[in-house]
């Protein structure tokens, strides 16, 4: 039985793009009868060390002051104290390779291991780790990390880019790295985990509530649509711009509901997958949504911008938009309230290519590949 290392300061329950995906690829490599070890971020109430679904958890003490974000200097304890968690579990048991998240600041703990024990590490890269994709985080920071971000993707055994958008932003902002390190391999979802019920006049976005997503775009166009054919808008989780969606709900003509933080894996956000009808992700900088995926496997037609990663997900059955733009998420939006079939058809197609493309079943063979080749 092979060893693994993962590292990732942000995994369930804690939140953030990596989180899911880290958490579904470590239970890929357990059913694939590998013993896999995380280490990851501690925060309030969680225990030091759990077992779920036979994946070894252990959260090391750090600076974390929310859930749903952290900010560098939190990343940077997490180095410290996990660099230490790592040499008592290394003292212990012999680790085939290393898998790390985020190629900065995560990279840089996998690179340390590497120097230090000649444990080889593959990376998935996911978006704010790379310069040019964040537009209101990491822009100071990012005019120092090229050099880093360099070496430890040329000394990593792979670096795993989810999208092709952001595999070229690599290319484009991290001058002479080798580009034979660099892989493309999508996100993925299993195709049942939500079984879509009878649909109702739902649109839904899920997500952190932060101002490059977009929602106050949707929540706005939405609020000013004179016949929404009985729809409405629900917002799923929080973050900073909570404040000015309830502001644009307390003027609203429609109904908005705006949720808060409920939990990804339960019984209401299931049932809002399974009964939503539209599905909007109006985002400027995407890596590659399992906002989307979800959306896509519960049979849901998509209005998404035409930037970053969201095409490449959704291909052609879409309806896409420029991102900060109210008028044009309202023009599509009108126009399937108006057309039921068109949003039923549309949906069966996002399912069609979800199931052929993002299957995380076969996604986790190509990582399997990579880590026995």
């Amino acid at each position: 039985m092979k060893n693994i290392l993962i590292l990732n300061y942000e995994f369930p329950p804690l939140w953030g793009g990596a989180s899911p995906v880290s958490y579904e690829i470590s239970k890929g490599y357990v059913n694939l009868w590998y013993n896999v070890d995380v280490i990851t971020m501690w925060y309030k109430d969680l225990p030091s060390f759990e077992i779920q679904e036979w994946i070894n958890i252990h959260r090391v003490k750090c600076l974390r002051s929310k859930k749903e974000i952290c900010h560098p200097w939190e990343q940077m304890s997490y180095l410290i104290s996990g660099y230490r968690k790592a040499k008592q579990l290394i003292a212990k048991k012999t680790y085939d390779v290393c898998h790390c998240h985020f190629v900065i600041p995560t990279g840089a703990l996998a690179y340390k291991i590497y120097k230090k024990f000649q444990i080889p590490y593959i990376i998935t890269a996911h978006g704010s780790d790379i310069p040019g994709f964040n537009t209101d985080r990491f822009q100071l920071l990012h005019k120092f990390t090229p050099y880093f971000l360099k070496k430890i993707i040329n000394n990593s055994k792979y670096t795993i880019s989810p999208s092709i958008y952001l595999q070229n932003l690599i290319k484009k902002n991290l001058k002479w790295v080798d580009t034979n390190k660099l892989l493309h391999i999508p996100n993925g979802i299993y195709p049942d985990k939500f079984v879509p019920g009878k649909k109702e006049k739902i649109i839904l976005w899920t997500g952190r509530l932060l101002e490059r997503k977009g929602f106050q775009y949707l929540a706005k166009a939405f609020s000013e649509i004179e016949n929404v054919k009985w729809y409405e808008l629900h917002i799923c989780w929080d973050g900073p711009m909570m404040k000015k969606l309830e502001n644009i709900k307390e003027n609203s003509k429609n109904k908005i509901v705006l949720h808060g933080w409920i939990d990804n894996n339960g019984e209401t956000y299931k049932k809002l997958q399974e009964t939503t009808s539209i599905y909007c992700l109006a985002s400027e900088k995407e890596n590659a949504s399992i906002s989307l995926l979800e959306a896509m496997s519960g049979w849901c037609s998509i209005i998404t911008t035409n930037v970053s990663g969201c095409p490449e997900t959704v291909w052609k059955d879409w309806f896409l938009v420029n991102p900060r733009n109210s008028d044009e998420i309202k023009k599509h939006l009108d126009f399937l309230m108006n057309n039921d079939k068109i949003v039923k058809e549309k949906g069966d197609l996002m399912r069609k290519r979800l199931e052929e493309k993002f299957d995380w079943g076969n996604i986790i063979s190509e990582y399997n590949n990579l880590l026995v080749d």
